[in-house]
């Protein structure tokens, strides 16, 4: 739960009470959200007013995605709600919607590959401190998560890893794609 006045969490869509997003969850299950995506839309603490507590001049966004996938999956089986399913509404889905379903989305030939390996037995507590994004502004601050990614290819070529616990980064570089429209 995000606490009442707190413009450090500002995002769109906003954080909503438990009822709000328990329906969202139903909705996934049941086949009416069919993608499942995040903003990440990062903020150092000084554009996110927290002294005045101004919402209107907030900046509304949070960095999520580190913890996107192991917040989400994590919530995803408290409620009955198989990975496979989640990844779906990740990847495929979002990479249809784009029309990019022949380079993104999925694992086959001629398909971009990208993908993670994933421990989902392992145990994380979430610090701002050991975040690796820019501007480490968390609503997950001491959060135990379930999970956690151990690697992760771009186009075929591995630019993250956990390494004795601790995350190493290749070079990567960025393309940009274009989609349908």
């Amino acid at each position: 739960e995000i606490p009442e006045g707190a413009t450090a969490y500002k995002c769109a869509p906003p954080i909503r009470e438990a009822f709000n997003r328990d329906l969202l969850w139903d909705a996934v299950r049941e086949g009416l959200l069919t993608q499942v995506v995040t903003d990440h839309s990062p903020s150092t603490l000084d554009l996110k007013c927290n002294d005045s507590g101004d919402f209107v001049r907030a900046w509304g966004g949070i960095s999520s995605l580190e913890l996107g996938f192991t917040v989400l999956a994590g919530q995803a089986r408290a409620r009955g709600i198989a990975l496979e399913t989640l990844l779906a509404r990740m990847t495929e889905a979002p990479a249809e919607l784009v029309g990019l379903t022949q380079r993104k989305g999925r694992l086959a030939a001629g398909a971009d590959a990208d993908f993670f390996f994933w421990d989902d037995n392992a145990k994380r507590t979430v610090h701002a401190v050991d975040l690796q994004h820019r501007n480490p502004i968390t609503p997950y601050e001491g959060r135990e998560l379930g999970g956690q990614v151990v690697r992760t290819f771009l186009r075929g070529r591995e630019v993250f890893r956990l390494e004795a616990g601790k995350p190493v980064f290749a070079q990567t570089s960025g393309q940009w794609l274009r989609g349908a429209g």
